[in-house]
């Protein structure tokens, strides 16, 4: 594995699961020291972390080292709306399969759903790290499932910039029942082979998660940036 390469999946997992929290200073010579590298392979490394929208420039300091991209209502809503568009057609491809297939992708979808439903009580730290694990479970199911290789690369991408704000923003907002709930409208559409149901209801699901992350962001914050408006 190249450097930069090496440089860059570390430096992502970092941002994603929050421990360089969002608007955190990227400073090549002390990241390079955190990670036993030269500044080279890390300087490559915020450059495409740049391009992918991890890593923002203030521009109100031109000089200064680059930011983690503060996580932002906007920013948000439109990762989630734009996801469900994505997993929609994954989930139309699903219900187009032959009746065995999609016997069992249901079958599978349903039983990370009703794990989900289970994590709702017992210790908050275990149980919002467990509940994290299997929301992301299902919908990467779905996708692993259905959709062709250049639809899962580009969920990946996109899920990974997503994922900053589901883990920071779950201990605000407790939406497993919803979600479950919108999951059993989609589990049920695929067993049916109901391409039309599954598309919209998948679509819905995301579009209800946005909603949902809006109104906790605006009673909380945006994590790296200002309060919102």
């Amino acid at each position: 594995m190249l450097a930069s390469d090496d440089a860059y999946g570390r430096l992502r997992d970092l941002i994603v699961t929050g421990r360089l929290a969002p608007g955190s200073r990227l400073v090549e010579v002390a990241l390079a020291t955190a990670l036993g590298i030269s500044r080279t392979p890390v300087r490559s490394a915020i450059q495409r972390l740049r391009q992918e929208g991890y890593v923002v420039s203030d521009d109100a300091l031109s000089r200064a080292a680059p930011l983690v991209a503060p996580l932002r209502r906007d920013d948000g809503e439109e990762l989630f709306e734009l996801l469900g568009k994505m997993e929609s057609l994954a989930a139309r491809r699903a219900a187009q399969r032959a009746d065995g297939e999609r016997a069992a992708l249901a079958d599978r979808l349903a039983a990370l759903n009703e794990q989900l439903r289970q994590c709702e009580s017992g210790d908050p730290d275990v149980t919002g790290s467990r509940l994290h694990f299997l929301h992301g479970e299902f919908h990467r199911e779905l996708v692993r499932s259905a959709a062709g290789p250049r639809l899962r690369a580009s969920h990946e991408a996109m899920n990974a910039q997503a994922e900053r704000y589901e883990r920071v923003y779950t201990s605000f907002v407790a939406e497993t029942p919803e979600s479950a709930r919108e999951h059993d409208a989609i589990i049920a559409a695929i067993r049916r082979g109901d391409a039309a149901a599954a598309e919209l209801a998948t679509e819905q699901n995301w579009r209800n998660s946005a909603e949902r992350l809006v109104r906790v962001i605006a009673r909380a914050m945006e994590f790296g940036g200002a309060w919102p408006d």
